[in-house]
């Protein structure tokens, strides 16, 4: 489906969202596209509108009724919805507040014939029924409304077509599939089924520990590839949990252990076009998923032993059953999953288990963790002491440096500063050459040689977006912000939105030594990390 003539229908869609109302045309050029294009049956779509809300005043959206009817579809493959045909960012029309646009939609839905109607979602099948044999394909948002102050409707100065088409979706018709996940992830399913001798589609069950496998370890080569290590925290804890929950199912498929690396190579063939630097790092990634496979099982024998302790009657503080307590210790030390504990357990004959204790601790655990995390994190910082404020001045230095040296698109992505050391991750599409390391280097500790002044100011956001002073991305910020600037607005070194603390000086930071970059490496797809302090 992704070739450039289909990258050029999007394209053109997305250019009339900016531009006037082409509302026939748009509805035409979309119809076109799926039957004439990609050769979709037109006998197989059906499409969508907005049966009105006459009590908000909104009427009938019959121009888009006859303008499908125009184009070929027959009356009875048009339905009619209420709310479920309106889009705006608030929800339905009478959810909108003052000032919000929106509008009637016009959707396109694919009806796989092949798959029966589910009488438990109604008696009769219609394109929003969700039983599976309707997938909805196209949308045609018609921005323009805009909600008044009274509560009633007016047009926008400007109406325009705001279309979401899902690629995946339409590669599932276009192969007349309806599991996305034979599209997605054929080439992983097929393996599978070589090395387990199972069919993806024999029970529920199998179909079910399939999906997870390829799911998960699609997941994990990427998040490897893209630099995030197996690990007990952050990111690294996601990848730990794919891995081995991906582990759990293979056992499940009785796929022989050590095959998880050979899935590496299946996914990089699939993408490496896409993604070139999943081949670069295959080997890397192989390494880590197979490690991973191996820790896990270490893990998995001395859980099992563990869990066969409780099994026997008497041994266990709670006679026999699993406690909420022991439950939750072998979440937590050997990666069980409640599933995993609850099947292991009837193997056993352990009958009992406190799960509701289990999930109790459950999510004291996931409260301390959020706190702990939002504590940690707030402002990027650990804490405030003098060493960390001091580092903390070193990264408004460090932002800058790496502006001057690789360029003004470099933008900060996130930060953590301890007492210890500053982390800062920044958008750059490449890594970062010993040279260029060097010279922000250089020029941080020139900075703090020159002793500059940091200084505070309070001012309007406009304000401050005119003078270009950086901040977070994707954070949100009041009408009046704190702005830290080394040296004077005027002729200053950097500027940044910031609630400090600071040090009052850049002179302060050779108490605590040089200025020395530690690591440089990718955590994301165009996202590159800096560890540094400041050492003596």
């Amino acid at each position: 489906v992704c070739d450039n003539r289909h990258t050029t229908f999007f394209e053109m869609l997305g250019n009339w969202a900016l531009g006037d109302y082409f509302k026939e045309e748009q509805l035409g050029f979309a119809f076109e596209f799926l039957t004439k294009e990609l050769g979709i049956p037109k006998e197989k779509l059906w499409v969508t509108c907005f049966e009105g809300d006459e009590a908000l005043g909104l009427p009938k959206d019959t121009e888009s009724f006859e303008i499908w009817k125009k184009l070929g579809m027959p009356e009875e493959r048009i339905k009619f919805y209420g709310k479920k045909n309106w889009w705006s960012r608030a929800g339905g029309p009478e959810q909108m507040p003052a000032g919000e646009p929106g509008g009637p939609d016009s959707e396109i839905f694919y009806e796989f014939t092949d798959v029966p109607h589910d009488p438990k979602f109604g008696a009769v099948c219609h394109p929003n029924c969700d039983c599976g044999r309707f997938l909805e394909i196209g949308n045609s948002v018609f921005m323009q409304y805009l909600k008044n102050h009274d509560s009633s409707f007016g047009l926008l100065p400007k109406k325009n077509v705001d279309f979401g088409g899902g690629l995946e979706r339409i590669a599932m018709v276009a192969q007349n599939n309806n599991d996305i996940f034979l599209v997605n992830h054929r080439e992983v399913t097929r393996y599978l089924e070589h090395v387990c001798g199972k069919r993806y589609d024999e029970s529920a069950e199998v179909t079910k520990a399939f999906r997870i496998v390829a799911d998960h370890i699609k997941a994990a080569v990427f998040l490897i590839g893209d630099g995030v290590r197996p690990a007990n925290v952050e990111r690294g804890y996601v990848v730990r949990r794919l891995v081995r929950r991906a582990v759990r199912f293979c056992d499940q498929l009785r796929v022989p252990a050590g095959e998880l690396g050979n899935l590496v190579d299946v996914i990089v063939a699939q993408y490496k076009d896409a993604y070139p630097a999943l081949e670069e790092h295959k080997g890397n990634i192989e390494l880590e998923l197979v490690q991973e496979e191996e820790r896990f099982r270490k893990t998995l024998e001395r859980g099992m032993k563990e869990l066969a302790r409780f099994s026997a009657q008497g041994r266990s503080a709670s006679g026999g059953a699993i406690s909420g307590k022991e439950a939750f210790e072998l979440f937590t030390t050997y990666g069980f999953p409640l599933e995993l504990i609850i099947e292991e357990a009837g193997v056993r004959g352990i009958k009992q288990i406190d799960i509701e204790g289990f999930k109790e601790l459950l999510k004291k655990h996931q409260e301390l963790s959020r706190a702990g995390s939002e504590q940690k994190f707030k402002g990027g910082l650990a804490d405030t002491s003098e060493a960390t404020t001091r580092l903390h001045t070193a990264h408004h230095l460090l932002l800058k440096a790496l502006q001057m040296v690789l360029g003004p698109e470099v933008k900060q992505r996130g930060s953590n500063i301890t007492q210890e050391r500053l982390r800062i991750d920044f958008s750059y599409p490449q890594k970062v050459t010993k040279e260029q390391l060097a010279e922000v280097e250089k020029i941080v500790n020139e900075k703090i040689k020159e002793d500059i002044p940091v200084m505070r100011t309070e001012m309007n956001i406009e304000e401050a977006e005119k003078l270009h002073a950086e901040h977070e991305f994707g954070a949100k910020y009041p009408d009046r912000v704190s702005v830290y600037s080394v040296g004077p607005l005027d002729s200053a070194f950097s500027i940044e939105f910031c609630g400090g603390p600071h040090v009052q000086k850049t002179g302060e930071l050779a108490q605590s030594g040089v200025f020395k970059i530690q690591k440089e490496e990718a955590v994301a797809q165009g996202i590159r990390r800096i560890k540094a302090v400041l050492t003596k």
